[in-house]
């Protein structure tokens, strides 16, 4: 079989978008692309998904290092943290829509799930804007050192996390009043950071490191240990609420952790310094940016093995598929 033909079996047409915060579709369009950020070139490549091949390259502000798509999974959001601007593209084709400028160094983003707020972490200004998510109209700057770089909201959307790389610490903020509440120690380098799907622990990769640290936020303690690779970085959920993806970056693998036992469960060989991760919706094929080398490696989960590559531009982080597993 040809790698074209397995591609064209992995990514059937799908009944329906099963991310957890996009509508339902009818079907997904022949013409769905992947969105990659190539941070060290400020481009965009979109990308044929069936023969890799790039369509087309997007001009965008510098840095563009982390996208997400809109509460209604319309649009998806490229930030560019040198550029202070926030791009629109259709989520599905890639086409630009839309640019927003003048918002302080994006660095990473995400939105409440209640929909009410949008918040970026500005890594090279040692802050945390708030943002009203209808409109994005400015409400908070507060400072937070050192060096904020991941984010995510708690499950009822009162409380926001960040990791900080300059001072090895997370630190929670209350949406509602918009302040800091806590900071704790963490790791060496602490970089992604997730909820688990009960909304009671964190899980932060600690990318000086080689391990994922699990912490009950409402305690502040540390509650497991789990052993991934060097540079443990990013995490992406595989839809089925048990299991999550880890990379790191170093090791170059990416780890399945089970977070039921909080145990490794399998490692796959991922070249170049993985790091952003997509998985299709039927769960068969995950897409892992390959930052030093200029590619997105195509990961056959069946398989759990590199099959094939795709050229893009220089230290891809980014990287979304319209036709996505849910997030959960």
């Amino acid at each position: 079989m040809t790698f074209t033909a397995f591609l064209r079996r992995c990514l059937p047409v799908l009944a329906c978008v099963v991310a957890a915060s996009s509508p339902a579709r009818s079907a997904v369009p022949d013409d769905r692309v992947l969105v990659v950020l190539n941070s060290g070139d400020a481009t965009i490549s979109i990308v044929d998904p069936v023969t890799l091949k790039t369509l087309r390259t997007i001009d965008t502000g510098k840095e563009p290092h982390h996208l997400m798509a809109t509460p209604d999974g319309r649009e998806v959001i490229v930030a560019s943290s040198a550029g202070n601007s926030l791009m629109f593209l259709d989520g599905r084709t890639g086409t630009v829509q839309r640019v927003i400028r003048g918002i302080d160094d994006p660095y990473q983003l995400a939105f409440s799930p209640d929909r009410k707020w949008f918040a970026v972490t500005c890594l090279r200004l040692n802050r945390v804007d708030i943002y009203e998510a209808d409109g994005f109209r400015l409400v908070r700057r507060i400072p937070i050192a050192k060096l904020p770089s991941h984010i995510v909201f708690s499950g009822d959307s009162s409380m926001l996390f960040v990791t900080l790389q300059g001072s090895d610490e997370i630190a929670a903020i209350d949406v509602k009043n918009q302040i800091v509440m806590w900071s704790m120690k963490v790791g060496k380098l602490p970089a992604g950071i997730a909820m688990t799907p009960d909304d009671k622990q964190l899980m932060v990769g600690i990318m000086g490191e080689n391990y994922v640290d699990v912490i009950d936020w409402r305690t502040q303690k540390s509650v497991a240990h789990v052993m991934t690779g060097k540079g443990a970085h990013n995490f992406l959920p595989m839809g089925d609420k048990r299991r999550v993806f880890v990379s790191n970056r170093v090791e170059n693998t990416v780890s399945i952790v089970d977070m039921n036992t909080w145990t490794k469960l399998s490692d796959i060989k991922v070249p170049g310094g993985p790091d952003c991760m997509e998985l299709t919706g039927d769960g068969k094929t995950l897409y892992v940016t390959s930052r030093w080398i200029k590619q997105v490696s195509v990961v056959d989960l069946a398989q759990k093995a590199v099959v094939a590559q795709a050229s893009v531009g220089r230290s891809p982080h980014g990287i979304y598929f319209d036709s996505h597993a849910a997030r959960q």
